[in-house]
C-alpha cells in the first residue's frame, strides 16, 4: 500500500516527468557515466516517478518525510540492500543535478541516505560484512575443473589482472598484445592507467581461449569474449559465468542472504588487489595496476617505469599451478 498524501494529481502522469529523465539522461552522459551505468539510474529514477505518480506528489516537491516513506516502501518490497542503496545514490545524484541546475534549492536525498540507510544497514548486520575472499589455493580450485575455454580464460584474467566486469567486456581482439602480455583497455572515467598486464599462465588460458573462438562458425564480433552465437558477451553473461563455476566448487552459496558467501566478477578484483599487496608489492604499484584515479595533485606528477612494474607485477602475482 502506498502511503496517503496529496491526492491532487492522483493517477495523473507528470507531464515533466519524461523532461526530467531526458534531461537526468544527459547529465549522466555528460559527467562521463557509462551506458550500463545510466540505464541503471534511469531505471531507479522511473520506478521512483511512479511511486510519486501513484501518491499524487511532483518531482519537485519531493521533501524528507516523502523519501523517508519511499525508504519503507522499497523494504516492504524486501529488495536487498545493494539495490535500495542504489537506487538511493540514483535520485541523490538526480536531485543534485536538479540543485545545480536551479530547479530546487537543496538535494533533498542526502540527509535520508545517511540517517536511515545507514541505520538499515546496521539493523541487516550488513556493514560487518565483507567482499568474499578466497585464498590463491582455491583460486586454483576453481579454475582447474572448468572445461570451456573461454570461462577459463575469462575467469583468470579477472583475477590477474583485477580489471573491472565492464572493462572486461569492451576488449576486443586488436586490444591484447600476447607478445608482451598487456591488453590497452578503453577510455574510462573510472581509471587513469589503461595498460593492464598478465601472466605466462593467463597468457596460456588465452592462446587456447582464441584457437576455441576462431573456430565458431558465426563470428559477428571482434570483442575477445563472445558467445556460442559469436556475440559480445554482456555485463550479465559474465556474471553468471563466475557464479556459475564458483557455485560449482561451493565457492557461493546462492541461497545465502550474506555478502561473504557470494562469489562474483569483482571478487576477483578484491583478490587480486589483496593478494598483490600481501605478498609485499608497493603500493603504488597496486594503485597503477588497478588503473585507480590519482586522488592528490602531486600524484599526476609521479609516473612509475614501465618496465620496473612488469618486473614488480610478474614478482609478486600469485602462480595458480595450472
Amino acid at each position: 500500500m502506498y502511503p496517503r498524501h496529496n491526492q491532487r494529481g492522483m493517477g495523473t502522469p507528470d507531464v515533466a516527468v519524461a523532461n526530467y529523465q531526458e534531461r537526468f539522461r544527459k547529465d549522466c552522459e555528460l559527467r562521463g557515466m557509462s551506458h550500463p551505468s545510466t540505464l541503471s539510474y534511469l531505471s531507479a529514477l522511473r520506478m521512483f516517478s511512479q511511486y510519486l505518480d501513484a501518491v499524487g506528489i511532483k518531482i519537485e516537491e519531493v521533501d524528507k518525510q516523502l523519501l523517508r516513506e519511499y525508504v519503507g516502501h522499497m523494504q516492504s518490497r524486501e529488495l536487498t540492500f545493494k539495490t535500495l542503496s542504489y537506487n538511493f545514490a540514483a535520485l541523490s545524484a538526480f536531485y543534485e543535478m536538479l540543485v545545480f541546475e536551479g530547479d530546487i534549492d537543496s538535494n533533498p536525498v542526502v540527509g535520508v541516505r545517511k540517517r536511515y540507510l545507514r541505520r538499515y544497514k546496521n539493523g541487516e548486520g550488513l556493514s560487518k560484512q565483507g567482499r568474499k575472499l578466497i585464498s590463491v589455493e582455491e583460486m586454483a580450485m576453481l579454475v582447474r575443473p572448468i572445461q570451456s575455454k573461454r570461462d577459463r580464460a575469462l575467469i583468470i584474467l579477472l583475477a590477474k589482472t583485477g580489471v573491472r566486469r565492464g572493462e572486461l567486456v569492451r576488449m576486443d581482439v586488436r586490444d591484447m598484445n600476447l607478445e608482451k602480455c598487456s591488453i590497452k583497455l578503453k577510455p574510462t572515467p573510472k581509471r587513469t592507467n589503461r595498460l593492464v598486464l598478465f601472466d605466462e599462465e593467463t597468457k596460456a588460458c588465452l592462446e587456447e581461449w582464441l584457437r576455441e573462438r576462431a573456430k565458431l562458425a558465426k563470428l559477428r564480433s571482434d570483442a575477445l569474449f563472445v558467445s556460442e552465437k559469436g556475440i559480445r558477451l554482456g555485463r550479465n553473461r559474465v556474471r553468471d559465468i563466475v557464479v556459475l563455476h564458483a557455485t560449482f566448487v561451493g565457492l557461493n552459496d546462492p541461497n545465502s542472504e550474506k555478502l561473504e558467501d557470494h562469489f562474483t566478477p569483482h571478487c576477483c578484483r578484491h583478490w587480486f588487489t589483496t593478494h598483490l599487496m600481501r605478498s609485499g608489492m608497493p603500493r603504488e604499484h597496486v594503485q597503477e595496476l588497478r588503473g585507480d584515479v590519482r586522488q592528490d595533485a602531486i600524484d599526476i606528477y609521479y609516473h612509475i617505469d614501465p618496465d620496473e612494474l612488469r618486473r614488480s607485477y610478474l614478482e609478486h602475482i600469485p602462480k595458480l599451478g595450472i
